[in-house]
């Protein structure tokens, strides 16, 4: 990428008051140029990645070379859908061409030299497929629109740096990173300098606002964050990101994993999001006048109250595996905490919550793990935040909670709760029907497959207890 071109990048990515540009998206340079070929000509760009991604967050792209731009623009690339995987087609269906958003067009030369990507809202005959999870949120921040709001949101990015010995056994991938407390330490921040760095450097590049890398709280975890923006920019860097992290750790010899819980004794992995809404610039969010101490608008109250009353429909969408479910209901780490929720309560700049309010501009979901698919993450808790708005909900007291508020024990529960409950399936079913019986009918066998498994427990605890 020239250095004029970089230089585009960073100034289209700035705003005023410090904060990105509404209209940006994953770095794009798009109001420097009016087409995919010419955006591909002023950033040095020879290949570009379609990507698109599917309900279980799998991204699938394919790799398309630069004198074809003006094609992919103009009638996209096609896919067999079903071989993609959970993207609701069959084997006969017809193809699932990939529109790209040239708003997100991203150069990565810093993964291959004259490489970018673009996020694709998936078409069938012509017609957005309504299951695809882009689109969905599409969806939801339309709706949001209608009542004249944005919704922007932050993400925190978290993940594991392994590597397999010689049995196959998973390790941590630096071998001096053992303390009891690992976070934020130094050493082993320092360690891992080469791999943080050049994450931090791509997303600055690529003007996202990178403003703290940090080593998490098990060993071998690490958090790097950027910016928040517009929901959906937002959503398309997550996917971004969690690309270039994988790919930047495997040159390093490394497996960078979201995995929930890839470590029985050691925290989890999240994907905490910042939501806050506003009315064209002004933030919906404050009310310096709030009687209950956290300076919020009576909105805001009721944003959170119907995210607690989704709750438990939300950990389907926020906990999508199995294994979410041994970070949620984890009971001990070795370093004393989960820093995981098990109930549906708020309070606030505490981290026992499952909606944490660090101050009065924004509001922090903890539900949400490294499995989780920031698009339909967004949309569902966007659509049960709005809800509670509509239906004037009233959250309690901060810090208070019942035995209600209890969160699915298990992968199965939740997607009990996802089926039962009206507003999130309709918020997955919002680009056409279906969506969310066929969402929960793959994560219900998911969960048998798990529960058909033997495991090494159960050989351990009854092959010769009786």
């Amino acid at each position: 990428m020239t250095l004029e071109a970089t230089d585009l990048i960073s100034r289209r990515s700035q705003s005023t008051n410090g904060h990105p540009h509404p209209s940006t998206a994953s770095g794009t340079i798009a109001d420097q140029a009016t087409d995919l070929a010419s955006l591909a000509r002023a950033t040095g760009t020879r290949f570009i990645l379609a990507v698109f991604t599917t309900l279980s967050g799998k991204p699938c792209a394919k790799l398309v070379p630069v004198e074809s731009a003006d094609e992919l623009q103009n009638d996209g690339v096609g896919f067999a859908g079903y071989a993609a995987g959970s993207i609701g087609q069959v084997p006969k269906d017809p193809d699932l061409v990939a529109i790209p958003d040239l708003s997100s067009f991203t150069p990565i030369p810093f993964i291959r030299d004259g490489l970018a990507l673009v996020h694709c809202d998936p078409h069938v005959e012509g017609k957005p497929w309504p299951f695809a999870p882009r689109i969905i949120l599409e969806k939801a921040l339309a709706a949001a629109a209608e009542k004249g709001l944005t919704v922007k949101v932050g993400a925190e990015i978290e993940y594991f740096l392994v590597q397999r010995d010689e049995e196959g056994t998973l390790r941590t991938a630096d071998l001096l990173d053992t303390s009891r407390q690992p976070c934020y330490d130094a050493r082993d921040v320092t360690r891992m300098y080469e791999h943080l760095t050049s994450i931090s450097s791509a997303m600055n590049t690529l003007g996202w606002g990178n403003y703290a890398n940090d080593h998490e709280d098990g060993n071998g975890q690490f958090e790097q964050n950027f910016r928040y923006d517009e929901a959906l920019v937002t959503a398309d860097r997550v996917m971004t990101l969690r690309y270039l992290i994988s790919v930047l750790a495997e040159q390093r010899g490394m497996t960078a994993t979201f995995m929930p819980k890839p470590f029985a004794d050691r925290t989890g992995t999240g994907m905490h999001m910042h939501m806050s809404l506003w009315n064209g610039d002004r933030a919906a969010f404050p009310d310096a006048g709030d009687p209950r101490g956290l300076g919020l608008s009576d909105l805001a109250y009721s944003f959170i109250g119907g995210i607690l009353d989704h709750a438990c429909a939300l950990q389907g969408v926020l906990a999508p595996t199995v294994n979410s479910y041994k970070r949620t209901g984890a009971t001990a780490t070795t370093s004393g905490a989960t820093w995981s929720p098990r109930r549906a309560t708020y309070g606030g700049n505490d981290r026992t919550h499952y909606i944490r309010v660090p101050d009065s501009h924004r509001v922090e979901l903890r539900g949400g793990d490294g499995s989780t698919n920031p698009y339909l993450a967004i949309a569902a808790t966007v659509a049960a935040g709005l809800d509670g708005v509509e239906r004037g909900l009233d959250p309690g007291t901060p810090g208070a909670g019942v035995a209600s508020d209890a969160l699915p024990m298990t992968l199965l529960h939740a997607m009990d709760a996802l089926a039962a409950d009206p507003v999130v399936t309709a918020a997955l079913d919002a680009a056409g029907p279906g969506v969310a019986e066929y969402f929960t009918s793959l994560k219900r066998e998911e969960f048998f497959q798990w529960h058909n498994t033997v495991t090494p427990w159960e050989i351990d605890n009854y092959l010769t207890a009786f």
